[in-house]
């Protein structure tokens, strides 16, 4: 056991953190249409959370391929890349530090966002009860099924690669601190990582070396275009929804967690269950991390005060990320500090609208 705390500073690759508190990706769907270009409310919204050590932003497509939801942000287009600096500039005046999550859904999306032609994924495989949020031209969000994918050939894996090196390049133009891949919850990354999800017979399908081969390449890509001191990943190897379950998921991030260690990247982030039955990740499974890769390790997934500190203080993390609290409390970390009462967020305004349960949260009196 250890003395850290969350509210330690710490080295984070190329970037000095306050504290040890991360504020989580979270969609919030905001954009400015058409374009999905990211605006003065969303400036505002992660300036107000600034006193985080970290802020990784909301999963962000890196290509229009990319995309499965309605209102989700871009980094591909010169609007985009604009929109995100007035978003960097405002959390770097208010002393915050920012990572951008690059995003590609794969098979988790639908025709609307690619011009009637289906969604791409390493294999030709529909997901079962896994549903997209797609605004019509009512202006009302509806819950859509996945309609089944195409799958990739070898040389479209490798202009995708390009388009997630580019959407990096952007991210540190737009002044983003580093970059994170979001390569778990079923979207794209995940897909390649799983059997259930990849059916492959190339060298990017069937073994665990070529279902981490994608993972591998990519995240090579991207430390030798902006510095692998300021990328991150996020796995999720205990997550199973959008029809993931697959038993050697948690040899195969183990894997991938040996194969990624040498490129010297800044983080893994775990992406953990955090609803009431969910799974517990077994220590076993942490201090083997800790034993495969030498990087900083982030933790999220229904975290308090009390759990985030034990895990710190027993090393089997650097970071504790929070995600829902951040929604109603901007001021987040000081109220962890001092011990005061968290605000609730509104479920019905998370995804869509204004500034009501958007901005409009008051740091506590």
């Amino acid at each position: 056991m250890t003395q850290t705390t969350l509210f330690d500073p710490l080295e984070l690759g190329a970037t000095t953190l306050r504290n040890r508190v991360v504020m989580a990706p979270m969609t919030r769907a905001r954009t400015t249409q058409p374009g999905n270009i990211p605006n003065e409310l969303m400036a505002e919204y992660y300036a107000q959370r600034a006193d985080a050590g970290l802020i990784v932003s909301e999963a962000t497509q890196i290509s229009q391929q990319g995309q499965g939801y309605s209102f989700t942000p871009g980094i591909f287009s010169a609007d985009q890349i604009a929109g995100w600096r007035t978003v960097t500039d405002r959390v770097h005046a208010a002393g915050g530090k920012i990572f951008l999550q690059l995003w590609h859904v794969g098979r988790v999306s639908h025709p609307v966002f690619h011009n009637g032609q289906p969604p791409v994924a390493p294999s030709a495989i529909q997901p079962k009860d896994t549903q997209v949020w797609i605004v019509g031209d009512d202006g009302v969000g509806r819950m859509v099924d996945c309609p089944m994918p195409r799958a990739l050939s070898a040389d479209e894996i490798g202009g995708i690669i390009a388009d997630f090196r580019k959407g990096a390049a952007n991210a540190i133009a737009a002044g983003f601190d580093g970059v994170e891949v979001h390569g778990g919850n079923g979207y794209l990354v995940d897909q390649f990582l799983r059997g259930v999800s990849n059916q492959r017979t190339d060298q990017y399908g069937g073994s665990r070396d070529n279902r981490t081969r994608f993972l591998v390449e990519l995240m090579t890509a991207l430390a030798d275009e902006v510095g692998a001191d300021k990328v991150g990943v996020r796995l999720a190897p205990y997550i199973t929804f959008k029809d993931m379950t697959d038993p050697d998921i948690v040899p195969t991030i183990l894997h991938a967690a040996e194969k990624l260690d040498p490129l010297g990247l800044a983080y893994i982030h775990l992406s953990e269950a955090d609803w009431d039955d969910a799974p517990v990740i077994p220590e076993d499974f942490r201090h083997e991390l800790r034993r495969l890769f030498h990087g900083k390790i982030i933790v999220a997934g229904g975290y308090d005060k009390q759990r985030a500190e034990v895990i710190l203080a027993k090393g089997l993390a650097d970071l504790v990320a929070f995600g829902r609290p951040f929604v109603a409390n901007p001021d987040l970390p000081r109220r962890l500090a001092r011990d005061l009462p968290l605000a609730q967020p509104d479920g019905a305004s998370l995804f869509g609208g204004n500034h009501l349960g958007y901005t409009d949260y008051p740091a506590y009196a």
